[in-house]
């Protein structure tokens, strides 16, 4: 079936498939941890930050292997597999992706000397692998969104013990908020994918509990997001101002939200303008 789909399928452009605002979701909590760490500890949080964007790379790849094969992307224009003709060439390049993101990964860790923080990370790679890996990937089940937000929730984690800080109330409350900001995020994908997700005994939020009630869930969860970052920029900034500056912008993010159907563009440009705008003066200091 995958071949006979793949003989007759329309190539999709490798830009539209990449689709590079969805990376923010990997890039913003690097952007937070930022403003946490002293200029010499940038570079170690960058690298650290491209090695999560490699994974995150290849967890969409992947996703889009599994979901052609069980046949719940044949309406997905941007697919991967439709920018490579086929699902084998799709599939070495999410493995490619997913090798150079852990090495890069443990490259950091080594260089560092903080190899103790793979007790954390290692399993964060492994639920990402099984996400979309065997004949019933933890995305068809009900465990998705709870992967996907244990896994970004993790990735700031990670990013923050990279910076030696202590892990505290700051810390805490900034992995509750990109878990929150990935779960949304995730919702707000699902809803044009009801029928065939359905089709494909995909078991999504919006499969269980249908458009209405994923649209709603997906702007209380980026509500909470921005709220919980409020709460950790301002007890892990020494400077009020910012967390009042981040306030601001997050109240003007969550307006725009909250006035349209929630979509992945909108809530990510939005949630990077709100940690843009709230937190980019901070780095200066």
């Amino acid at each position: 079936m995958t071949e006979a789909r793949g003989a007759v399928m329309a190539p999709a452009g490798w830009r539209e498939a990449l689709n590079p605002a969805i990376y923010l979701i990997s890039l913003l909590p690097g952007l937070v941890v930022f403003m946490h760490v002293g200029s010499t500890g940038r570079s170690v949080v960058l690298a650290a930050t491209i090695a999560v964007a490699l994974l995150q790379h290849a967890i969409n790849v992947l996703n889009d292997v599994a979901d052609w094969k069980l046949g719940a992307d044949e309406e997905k224009w941007d697919s991967w597999v439709r920018v490579h003709g086929d699902t084998k060439a799709a599939l070495i390049h999410g493995v490619l992706s997913f090798v150079a993101g852990a090495a890069l990964g443990l490259a950091v860790l080594m260089a560092t000397g903080k190899l103790w923080v793979l007790g954390v990370a290692a399993p964060l790679v492994i639920l990402g692998f099984l996400y979309n890996a065997g004949p019933r990937p933890l995305s068809y089940t009900f465990l998705g969104e709870w992967v996907t937000g244990i896994c970004y929730g993790g990735v700031f984690a990670c990013l923050w013990l990279l910076t030696g800080n202590a892990f505290g109330i700051s810390a805490a409350t900034g992995s509750l908020a990109f878990a929150a900001l990935a779960v949304s995020l995730l919702l707000s994908h699902q809803p044009p994918q009801i029928e065939t997700d359905r089709a494909a005994g995909k078991h999504s939020f919006a499969v269980r509990y249908g458009a209405e009630k994923t649209i709603q869930v997906s702007r209380g969860l980026f509500v909470f997001s921005l709220a919980t970052l409020g709460i950790s920029i301002w007890s892990g900034s020494a400077e009020n101002w910012v967390a009042v500056f981040f306030g601001i912008a997050a109240a003007y993010a969550i307006h725009n939200v909250w006035q349209r159907v929630p979509s992945p563009r909108v809530i990510l440009l939005q949630a990077a303008l709100a940690i843009a705008i709230g937190i980019m003066p901070a780095l200066t200091i």
